[in-house]
């Protein structure tokens, strides 16, 4: 009887030990060492802007009054199309790759009429001003340019619920929205070690962050950047094998417990 109180007791305090504590799992919070960010408050964060580099693809439109430039630069893939463009979008796939203009590693695109263009290091903006002038020897009044890269590209690898590599149509993306794409992390998930891997034009670097902390939003990778990568630890509490709430947990750990009590059953008799 002694021993099965004894055993009993250690599954108790196992139990104990792999329950994950709700501030754990609470996004953007006001941590004790840090001044208190209130609800409602106008919080200034840092976005730069985003510089092209290899491996990016943008979209390029032009618009002129000479109709042969119009008839370069016009695209008859399906991007072109708005209801084939959602279909790939919501299959997930990249309409972008076949039609858009993707840099090279010597950071150049290369463009109807004007050629081999580097884009390396500059910005949308940048890139727009540059074809506009480029584009002034061919149009020579009335040149409109629209410049956009060909949506945003990341990784989610780890624990989360639905890991995977995704192409998001939008100019910019936070990386709560990365994470919801992504189904959310899991219960074990630990979200104040986050890592991002970042594609820099000199290399790669490793940054990590903390989801639980609200500062978060100040920080320069509160916005995700095309070709990132977001990986995720589990907790210590996964070596446990426990479910993911306090119930199959507790489910657990009493099956154990019923199954200790019939071994014990039949030693005893």
């Amino acid at each position: 009887m002694k021993l099965l109180k004894n055993i009993l007791l250690v599954i108790l305090m196992a139990a104990a030990a792999a329950c994950v504590q709700n501030k754990k799992l609470i996004y953007l919070q006001n941590f004790d060492q840090d001044p208190e960010l209130a609800d409602g408050a106008l919080i200034s964060y840092e976005m730069p802007d985003y510089r092209l580099q290899y491996n990016d693809i943008i979209d390029v439109k032009v618009q002129t009054r000479d109709e042969q430039v119009n008839k370069e630069f016009a695209g008859t893939t399906q991007a072109s199309n708005p209801m084939m463009a959602g279909q790939l979008a919501q299959g997930g796939g990249d309409i972008y790759y076949m039609t858009g203009y993707s840099v090279n590693k010597a950071g150049e695109i290369r463009l109807p009429i004007l050629g081999s263009i580097n884009v390396q290091d500059k910005t949308l903006e940048e890139v727009r001003l540059l074809v506009e002038e480029e584009l002034k020897s061919y149009a020579k009044n009335d040149v409109f340019v629209k410049v956009k890269l060909g949506g945003i590209r990341y990784s989610a690898l780890g624990e989360f619920r639905r890991p995977g590599k995704f192409v998001v149509l939008q100019d910019r993306m936070t990386i709560l929205e990365a994470i919801a794409n992504a189904g959310d992390l899991t219960t074990v998930a630990q979200r104040d070690e986050v890592v991002l891997i970042r594609q820099y034009p000199d290399g790669t670097r490793v940054h990590r962050l903390n989801l639980n902390d609200r500062n978060l939003i100040r920080s320069p990778f509160y916005f995700i950047q095309p070709n990132d990568q977001i990986y995720v630890e589990p907790m210590k509490v996964r070596e446990f094998g426990t479910g993911e709430n306090a119930a199959q947990s507790l489910s657990i750990f009493i099956t154990s417990l019923t199954a200790v009590a019939l071994v014990l059953n039949l030693i005893t008799n």
